[in-house]
């Protein structure tokens, strides 16, 4: 995979300064920008290396390594999935997402933390509840859910995917429960309901706690009056979840997660063009039959869209839950497997270099001139400035 011609970096290095001037900037967006801005840069330093068989150089700068960085996120997820290889089990895995209506786009926009805390409550014990109801699965479940607030056109859209094995122990410990069904998991219609339910009574329960807070357009909300109306329209709207037919096994959603997990608002690939003064992006219009094309935006319109996408400091976005909950994960897998008379998870034997080269393309320590040698490290690029980036 080749660099891409154009990246956000570029973008942020022509019209950051505009942006800062059109609109506030937070401490955490601040942060990114400087951070995507120097990423890969002398500023950063770096080392030199050279090939062991030809003696050809290189100079590699130092990554930001920071979480919103387009450059900087593949490594960080194949580092994740290393980490995560021996907790897949040999059973099909299926994808299901949980979505808020536009409604509720606003106020989450404007007290992030909060509401994605309430976000990832709502769909784990929805997902959780249903599960463990006889009607459905009855049985334990586990489930990594990660949170993207993006559509492909950049707008605001607070979502999480759920990526859940096919099943799970029953109550006693001794079986494991497959679904019903073989092209969904969980009904989405009740997971809809419930998910609506337990999402709206944690708003309104962090409203009165003076959690939330509203400014600009929908200050009215501070008004109890107004965002009880609010909360019933919420009440009477369509709250979407989705759930994708089965993955298949370990492998197929190996891929998946590699995709998704450390995925940002936009890569540096799907850019086109900059050009006097717009930017030129490749998008996937998914209400026209999942058509490609590309999308123009002002500059510094593109760049408030982006920095929409920026989390709170230390927010965690990748979360566990269930059997696959922290606390008891290896006691729980040790048990799924025992159930499933597996040893362990063996088709995933990859280390993160292998992964890292599966997911990007690219060798990380092959001579890019003969292709034969193997590029040792023979000095050091000292940095020119310190950066402290999240």
């Amino acid at each position: 995979m080749n660099r891409p011609p154009l990246e956000v970096a570029d973008v942020l290095r022509a019209h950051g300064a505009s942006y800062r001037e059109d609109y506030p900037v937070s401490r955490e967006q601040s942060r990114v920008m400087r951070a995507i801005e120097l990423c890969r840069t002398a500023a950063l330093g770096g080392h030199v290396d050279a090939c062991n068989q030809c003696g050809h150089q290189v100079i590699s700068y130092n990554s930001c390594r920071n979480r919103h960085c387009p450059k900087c996120q593949s490594l960080a997820g194949a580092e994740w999935l290393e980490k995560r290889q021996e907790e897949f089990l040999p059973v099909d895995y299926f994808h299901v997402v949980f979505t808020v209506p536009e409604e509720v786009a606003p106020l989450a926009l404007q007290n992030q933390r909060v509401i994605y805390n309430i976000l990832f409550r709502a769909v784990s014990q929805t997902l959780l509840k249903i599960a463990g109801d006889r009607k459905h699965l009855g049985a334990r479940i586990g489930f990594v859910a990660v949170l993207h607030t993006w559509g492909q056109n950049l707008h605001y859209h607070p979502h999480i995917h759920c990526v859940v094995p096919g099943g799970g122990l029953s109550p006693d410990g001794r079986d494991w429960i497959k679904p019903r069904g073989k092209k969904f998991f969980l009904p989405v219609a009740v997971l809809s309901r419930l998910f609506r339910g337990k999402f709206l009574a944690y708003l309104k329960s962090a409203y009165r706690k003076g959690q939330l807070k509203f400014h600009g357009r929908i200050e009215h909300l501070n008004n109890p009056v107004e965002f009880l109306k609010q909360i019933q329209s919420c009440y009477k709207t369509n709250w979407v979840v989705y759930c994708k037919p089965p993955f298949g096994g370990p492998e197929k959603v190996l891929r998946y997660l590699s995709r998704y997990t450390h995925r940002i608002a936009i890569s540096n690939h799907r850019l086109v063009a900059l050009r006097d003064g717009k930017v030129t992006f490749i998008w996937k219009d998914y209400r026209n039959g999942n058509r490609q094309a590309t999308m123009t935006l002002d500059a510094v319109e593109f760049l408030r869209r982006f920095l929409l996408h920026v989390l709170p400091d230390g927010f965690v976005r990748i979360r566990h839950y269930g059997l696959l909950a922290n606390p008891k994960r290896q006691f729980h897998l040790a048990v799924c497997r025992q159930v499933l008379n597996v040893s362990s998870s063996n088709c995933l034997q990859q280390n993160w270099r292998e992964r890292y080269e599966s997911v990007t393309g690219r060798l990380l320590d092959i001579c890019p001139r003969c292709h034969q040698g193997r590029m040792i490290r023979i000095g050091i690029v000292l940095s020119s400035v310190y950066n402290n980036s999240s």
